[in-house]
């Protein structure tokens, strides 16, 4: 705190934060990393010692290249300075080749990496409204924001101890968000753009850019009650956009489209047969769908409705990876989940168009996007709740409603994403990180909106109250009992369920927010 003062006085806060996450960042470099970690070392190897016409066929790993092509480049540049630590690891036949030097290099490319994170929060701190300041530099919201952004627990835990580089690909999707607020158009479109081919998970999000900057860009004028003046259209803006998503493209998937191989790289990109659901549920509706069905099957079979022989062998609660049958309730394709997705982003879509709400509105129909695409989107990984989150925080510090749900969608999402770390060492890390995050997120919030009503009420407190005695559960007592042999994936069952139930919920109540707002041009009669 005294720290915090000291760069009050000199108008360096930021950068006192911002120094603080890297030394912690640092500190975490010895602990454990996941799969994800072999996956980006195998990843180095295939770009450095092949050829591109290779890159998306090789297979000598299970961990094959399946981001992007700028990704890949990204990689290749990467791989040209870690061969100054080890040139071992750019062996492609070096399976889970991982020493001192390795490990160095990967933790440290990825804190590097975060330099545009950084950069990127700075940049959207300047575009949060000023009216809530408080005395204390803790109760400014541009503060506020800084530490929930650069802080954040899901991202720390994510990135650097599972391993991946989510924070720069992050940072882009913030920077691009900042320019739309400064209404640099062309300068969020483009870095959308590059973002997209960095990491395709963020075509989740591509709705709301699309239309927001067909409705507020190509469109120069509104009539007075906030409508659309059909006009107004400028074919140039949108020949320009067009152009830079066509140049983009180009750049990234023409050296593919030359060797004839886009077919190939697309089906990296989306591998359909894989399951429903990753090894570890994502709480979203198909945990809900998932477990319903599962507690349908032992009904069934307790009033012998159901034949034992017929029920299919690939079990959704093995923890594999793997295409399965419900037992009860339909089998989901995903075509299935497709329309489910584009149902569910469809009434947010229409609000950002027939509703004008400014930036604001676009960052909500963003996070929507987001959202309900972790809810009905087909393979969803657990780690995608951050896409909802990171934009949300952005929102929470503008108006005590999104606080709200912002606080129920962070602390839910940030815990489901427990499993992830399920070695002993960095239990007591988790768990205080999380307490720490969580204790300042509530408490700064509240004290920001302190002059409106609660953020919570007795249910919502109640139920995320109930995360503590479901971790005692999970952790302290589950391994100790005679069902961890016999149901060893029950932790993560209720992990999953209980998570997917505050999320829906958090999804729900920004849908009835987005909903019920009057759009700019009211609200300015009113």
């Amino acid at each position: 705190m005294a720290a915090l003062t000291i760069a009050a006085g000199t108008g360096n806060w930021f950068s006192a934060l911002a120094l603080g996450v890297t030394l912690l960042k640092c500190l975490l470099i010895p602990t454990y990393h996941s799969t994800d970690f072999e996956v980006h070392r195998n990843w180095l190897a295939i770009t450095h010692s092949l050829p591109i016409s290779q890159w998306y066929y090789e297979a000598t790993s299970e961990w094959t290249l399946d981001y992007p092509p700028f990704f890949a480049w990204f990689e290749y540049i990467l791989s040209h300075v870690a061969k100054y630590f080890d040139q071992e690891m750019l062996n492609v036949r070096n399976l889970n080749y991982s020493s001192s030097r390795t490990l160095l290099f990967q933790r440290f490319s990825v804190i590097f990496m975060d330099v545009l994170f950084v950069y990127a929060v700075h940049e959207c701190c300047k575009c949060i409204d000023g009216k809530k300041v408080g005395k204390e530099l803790t109760e400014k919201p541009k503060f506020i924001l800084s530490v929930l952004l650069l802080w954040n627990f899901g991202l720390l835990i994510v990135d650097h101890i599972h391993f991946q580089y989510n924070g720069f690909l992050f940072g882009l999707m913030l920077l691009s968000i900042a320019r739309l607020f400064q209404k640099r158009h062309m300068e969020g479109a483009f870095l959308f753009a590059v973002l997209l081919h960095f990491k395709h998970i963020y075509l989740y999000v591509a709705p709301a850019y699309g239309v927001y900057l067909l409705r507020s860009y190509c469109f120069t004028a509104n009539k007075p009650d906030g409508s659309i003046r059909w006009n107004s259209f400028s074919f140039v803006r949108v020949i320009s956009l067009g152009l830079v998503v066509f140049l983009v493209s180009a750049l990234s998937l023409g050296p593919f489209l030359a060797l004839n191989q886009l077919p190939q790289v697309f089906s990296r990109l989306f591998p359909f047969k894989r399951g429903l659901c990753h090894a570890y549920w994502a709480p979203n509706f198909w945990a809900l769908y998932n477990a319903l069905d599962k507690v349908l099957s032992v009904i069934g079979l307790k009033l012998k409705f159901l034949d034992p022989n017929n029920i299919p062998k690939a079990s959704m609660t093995s923890g594999l990876v793997q295409q399965f049958q419900h037992t009860v309730l339909p089998s989901v394709t995903p075509l299935a989940t497709l329309i489910c997705t584009l149902i569910a982003i469809l009434p947010s879509i229409f609000c950002l168009w027939f509703k004008p709400q400014g930036p604001r509105g676009f960052l909500r129909c963003l996070t929507l996007c987001a959202l309900s695409s972790f809810m009905f989107g087909w393979h969803v990984h657990e780690k995608a709740i951050l896409l909802a989150v990171l934009p949300m925080s952005l929102l929470s510090v503008q108006k005590a409603g999104d606080a709200s749900i912002f606080l129920i969608l962070t602390t839910t999402g940030h815990y489901s994403l427990f499993p992830l770390l399920f070695t002993a060492p960095e239990l007591p890390i988790k768990i205080l990180l999380m307490l720490l995050f969580t204790i300042y997120s509530i408490s700064s919030l509240k004290t920001l909106f302190r002059k409106e009503k609660p953020l919570f009420n007795w249910m919502e407190t109640f139920y995320l109250l109930g995360l503590g005695p479901l971790e005692v559960c999970c952790e302290f007592v589950f391994p100790f009992t005679s069902w961890k042999v016999k149901y060893p994936f029950l932790p993560l069952l209720l992990t999953s369920v209980y998570c997917a139930v505050g999320i829906t919920y958090a999804w729900f109540k920004l849908y009835v927010s987005v909903l019920i707002d009057p759009p700019v041009g009211k609200t300015k009669k009113q």
